[in-house]
């Protein structure tokens, strides 16, 4: 059961574009002594888009052997192909990963039909238990909850990142699926009262600047205790916003590099984040008590 604060892990890069592992193994490091629950490798936040095949096999191969069981490790393997989906998801399984992580088919908008029979098809090709995820404002792909509910009675398709922000699509999908089946919130701004009102955490981009206190902020909203998630979630709340102020992750990676733990580098088409938004983000880190 993988619960609670779990990164989306940026991936780090010198600036001529070169994937820098030294700097991936002390990430690591960092995110374990902060209290982080889980990593995601090679999500949206780690660039799944810009790395070729090879580099994203390495990267979640390199992330479950520095991690070592320490926590859970979730790997990135989702394609706006089907084959591509399942060819990685073997690859991750292979690697010791302890799910993987598929967000909805892009550009090519499926129908929900579609939906259910690509990852029916990933969950019957490759025995490893598998996260749907859900982000139609990068996808153009809506993932309904009646279709999360027809496709959480497929085995290994253990849960889903929701990441709407629309919280109360919960009732539904809780009505619909299994006992067991687990919810994670993929938008950090909502996901405090995601998680008081049922869910199992998040899959969060803030974590990579501020993973401590999303870690704690997580936590008491997973036991209910409103006042004191409520009060974390407002230290945290300017961070929600402002790491977005440009495209995931060009904000994130900027804050990350501020706070010296990789180097400025960042593939095209992304580029590094606008001189005129520096000093917004470093007041919404500061807010965090991240400085």
């Amino acid at each position: 059961m993988i619960r609670g604060s779990i990164v989306a892990l940026v991936t780090p890069m010198h600036e001529n574009n070169q994937l820098d592992w030294d700097s991936l193994d002390n990430l690591i490091e960092f995110h374990l002594g902060q209290k982080t629950d889980a990593i995601v490798a090679v999500g949206t936040t780690g660039e799944s888009a810009t790395l070729n095949e090879q580099e994203h096999c390495e990267v979640v191969s390199r992330v479950v052997k520095k991690v070592a069981g320490r926590i859970p490790v979730i790997a990135g393997t989702g394609s706006n192909s089907t084959q591509e989906a399942i060819n990685l998801t073997r690859k991750a399984a292979e690697a010791g990963a302890d799910a993987c992580l598929l967000v909805t088919p892009y550009y090519n908008k499926p129908t929900q039909q579609g939906l259910y029979l690509h990852y029916k098809s990933i969950a019957e090709a490759v025995d490893i238990p598998q996260i749907l995820y859900n982000v139609p404002s990068r996808t153009q792909c809506d993932l309904l909850p009646e279709t999360v509910v027809r496709l959480a009675a497929v085995p290994n398709i253990i849960g889903l990142k929701e990441a709407t922000g629309e919280v109360k699509r919960l009732d539904q999908l809780r009505e619909g699926c299994p006992d067991g089946f687990l919810f994670y919130s993929g938008d950090d701004a909502t996901a405090c009262e995601f998680c008081l009102y049922g869910g199992h955490g998040v899959i969060s981009v803030t974590a990579n600047v501020a993973p401590r206190l999303m870690s704690e902020m997580i936590a008491a909203a997973m036991v209910g205790d409103r006042s004191r998630a409520e009060t974390m979630n407002g230290q945290l709340a300017d961070l929600h916003v402002q790491l977005f102020v440009e495209s995931n992750p060009i904000p994130v990676k900027w804050a990350v590099h501020e706070m010296g733990l990789i180097p400025a580098g960042i593939r095209l088409p992304l580029t590094k984040l606008s001189a005129c938004l520096e000093k917004t983000v470093r007041e919404a880190m500061q807010s965090a008590f991240v400085y």
